[in-house]
């Protein structure tokens, strides 16, 4: 039975490389030179660390560029707060969401079976797999999730005949 895994991931070898690309211009840009200013791949988690707020901004604004460089959907990184480190320093966590939330593997569940298509859908962790009886229905089904969901960066592997 044809089936395929939709889920929500990033290439980590992607997202290391614009983060090394993210380094060498923070490192060689006149306007860092003497500051905090670096950004490192800690554990699926990045870490940005500056002087100031503004200064946070510009290594952020590089990151995005990077990451839409080398193909790494920006919607993959949540930013977390901005705290103070010491003194005037700042420092911000970006996270790299690698699966697809329960409550957002239910809707598209929800959204496959009102579809009155024949197919189905299971969570499976933090993968939805959906399989059908025909290669044709599956692939109508990529297309209406892609609609529905353009908010998630779903993206849809194991395609098996």
């Amino acid at each position: 039975m044809p089936s395929f895994d939709t889920s929500i991931k990033a290439d980590k070898t992607e997202v290391k490389n614009a983060v090394d690309q993210c380094s060498k211009e923070i490192r060689n840009r006149f306007d860092f030179k003497g500051t905090s200013a670096e950004l490192n791949f800690i554990d699926e988690q990045l870490v940005c660390l500056g002087d100031s707020d503004f200064q946070l901004s510009q290594i952020k604004e590089i990151l995005f560029n990077k990451c839409a460089k080398r193909n790494v959907d920006t919607r993959l990184l949540n930013l977390g707060e901005i705290t103070k480190v010491s003194g005037e320093k700042v420092k911000q966590i970006i996270t790299i969401t690698n699966g697809i939330q329960i409550d957002d593997a239910k809707k598209i569940v929800k959204i496959v079976k009102s579809s009155k298509q024949k197919v189905q859908a299971s969570i499976q962790g933090e993968v939805v797999r959906i399989s059908g009886s025909k290669r044709d229905i599956l692939q109508d089904t990529i297309t209406l999730l892609k609609s529905e969901f353009k908010n998630l960066p779903l993206i849809f592997d194991n395609f098996r005949d």
